[in-house]
């Protein structure tokens, strides 16, 4: 009984001894909207996770009472935790993929997965769209985060729908193996796609993720053109909406982006064939682009590079990954809107920022691409009354740069100070 009551006292100081105290932040230069001009030596307050004052100048601690934590920035360029809105955190592309398919359970896929998702936070990266994983290990982890067991950044899961033989099903291994891993989620026609979608929301999903077209790591020879119907499409996203969720396509080729742009998904993934019949929708219904040019980078570079790939996958992923940037410049040229996203897993977890140098590679300012990583991310995930800022009554979600952005978008790929909900999980 001693022993036991004396462990529930060690449990609760150790519980009590990681709660966060009031926090006063002196910021040297502050990003706090971006698309706004930054402001020179401001204060930043949070209490128990939320901003509750940003001021101008530096303002005395002894100003808030006892107790208060000062983080000095002033030397620092600061600005709202970056979101990627396109990640896989249960694995990364390699050469080992197979065996680990084969021998990794479940449980050390879950434990390699918050791995990558501290990596992803370290990186600066304190919100993510995971769009695809196994779900409930995806679920899990989320969970666990939100509920301050584990560390991460804020994750939103989606539940994938595709059809059989799609890019969403299971390909490149023998028969028996894809009959025992093909999900109960892989629909055909209309109304098992609308099962498949209200199945994925039963169990936890936060999104809905689908795939209108082909993709480059199918492992098979069937292109990258449209794939699920429109009469499918159309039942996802109406299933999908009747429950509160929100629709993210996979679609490459322009024919898959017009059929899932006209069934009224929120966001078009990688969109590497743009044409202007979809531009003209994207305009039309408002849907974000989330164009994952790190994605078509690696796939490029491992093709050429290496032999990991196989004769169909390669193909492809020269093609594609070889016109997505240009693509990209033409589109965001044309007004579309954009969310930052990385397809990470695909390439290294942690690397998320190069993302953003390629955009610029692509035409868009810095303040642009700062923007698609906050103000747009939050739009996207209908959390811009808590997110992608630094106001009042916000998540203290923030980042600390040794360079500005605006002058160096590459300073974004070595972040030296992270805090995402009033905890401090980097600062050198």
């Amino acid at each position: 009984m001693k022993r036991t009551l004396c462990a529930l006292a060690l449990m609760g100081a150790s519980l009590s001894s990681g709660a966060i105290a009031k926090t006063l932040i002196h910021a040297g230069e502050l990003l706090a909207v971006p698309g706004q001009q930054p402001l020179s030596q401001q204060s930043i307050v949070v209490d128990d996770g939320r901003i509750t004052q940003v001021t101008a100048g530096y303002i005395d601690a002894a100003s808030l009472g006892d107790n208060v934590t000062v983080i000095d920035l002033k030397d620092k360029f600061v600005m709202p935790g970056l979101m990627d809105m396109h990640v896989h955190l249960q694995g990364e592309l390699g050469p080992k993929n197979d065996s680990e398919a084969l021998r990794m359970s479940s449980q050390l896929v879950q434990m390699l997965s918050q791995k990558h998702a501290m990596t992803t936070l370290m990186a600066g990266f304190t919100t993510v769209r995971d769009l695809g994983s196994s779900p409930q290990e995806m679920y899990a982890l989320r969970d666990s985060i939100n509920n301050g067991w584990v560390d991460g950044p804020r994750i939103l899961a989606a539940g994938r729908v595709g059809i059989t033989g799609g890019h969403a099903d299971v390909s490149g291994v023998k028969p028996q193996l894809m009959e025992m891993m093909t999900s109960e989620n892989v629909c055909d026609g209309p109304f098992d796609c609308r099962r498949a979608t209200r199945n994925n929301i039963k169990y936890g999903a936060d999104l809905i993720k689908i795939t209108s077209t082909g993709g480059v790591l199918t492992d098979r020879a069937t292109g990258t053109g449209q794939q699920m119907e429109a009469d499918e499409l159309k039942e996802v996203v109406i299933a999908a909406k009747r429950m509160g969720r929100k629709v993210a396509s996979h679609a490459h080729h322009e024919d898959g982006i017009i059929a899932a742009l006209e069934a009224g998904v929120d966001s078009i993934e990688h969109g590497s064939y743009t044409g202007p019949q979809a531009i003209k929708l994207f305009k039309k219904t408002g849907a974000y682009l989330v164009p994952t040019l790190l994605a078509g980078e690696t796939v490029t570079i491992m093709a050429k590079e290496s032999d990991v790939m196989s004769p169909a996958i390669k193909a492809k992923a020269i093609k594609v990954g070889g016109d997505m940037l240009k693509n990209f410049e033409r589109v965001h040229k044309a007004g579309v809107k954009i969310a930052f996203g990385t397809d990470s897993g695909v390439g290294k977890h942690g690397t998320n920022a190069r993302e953003a140098v390629l955009m610029e590679q692509a035409g868009m300012t810095p303040m642009q691409i700062l923007v698609s990583a906050t103000v747009s991310a939050a739009d996207l995930i209908d959390m811009s009354d808590s997110l992608g800022t630094l106001e009042k009554g916000k998540h203290a979600d923030l980042i600390a740069l040794s360079t500005s952005p605006l002058e160096d978008i590459s300073t974004l790929m070595d972040v030296p100070f992270v805090m995402k909900g009033g905890k401090v999980y980097k600062q050198q």
